[in-house]
């Protein structure tokens, strides 16, 4: 997807842009989660005072497994995309020169920063459920189907022989 920054400059009401990105080979080398189907964008880019400014919604499907049960979780994620680009310097202010891409071109794509809030956006540690119990540390039971019955009660090994210390 591509804007020209100097059409926008020229234009007095937001421009509304809507694309597909097709995301099949940005996690290549991961096998902990997968992305389904295509990314769906609804942006809206609009020039003010030298900038240009696009922003909107990604909304995409995640698969992955439950980092607590291996449980399979699928997710569709909506991740707010905002991106401000600037063809001088000067029109810059200095507060957000941090936020602010310079460009040299009149056409900006905007795939890799699509693609950076993608990646921004992906589960660290996705769960099935806020209330998963996870697997048993000792037998490996998923405990959200039934308790296994293995005792919890683990020592540290150091300090193991303090443990006769209050048998009197």
């Amino acid at each position: 997807m591509k804007i020209n920054i100097r059409d926008l400059a020229q234009k007095s009401a937001p421009v509304a842009l809507k694309g597909v990105f097709d995301l099949s080979g940005i996690l290549t080398g991961r096998e902990d989660i997968q992305i389904v189907g295509k990314l769906d964008a609804e942006l809206t880019a609009k020039s003010q005072g030298g900038l240009a400014e696009v922003e909107g919604m990604l909304r995409f499907k995640v698969h992955s497994l439950c980092s607590r049960c291996l449980a399979p979780v699928d997710e569709t994620l909506a991740v707010p995309f905002r991106e401000r680009f600037a063809s001088r310097p000067d029109a810059v202010p200095q507060e957000d020169q941090d936020e602010v891409h310079l460009v040299t071109d009149d056409h900006i794509t905007l795939d890799p920063y699509v693609e950076e809030a993608v990646w921004l956006a992906l589960p660290l540690a996705p769960v099935c459920s806020s209330d998963c119990k996870g697997l048993c540390p000792q037998c490996g039971a998923n405990l959200n189907d039934k308790p296994c019955g293995c005792s919890n009660d683990s020592i540290d090994p150091r300090l193991a022989g303090l443990a006769d210390f209050f048998k009197q």
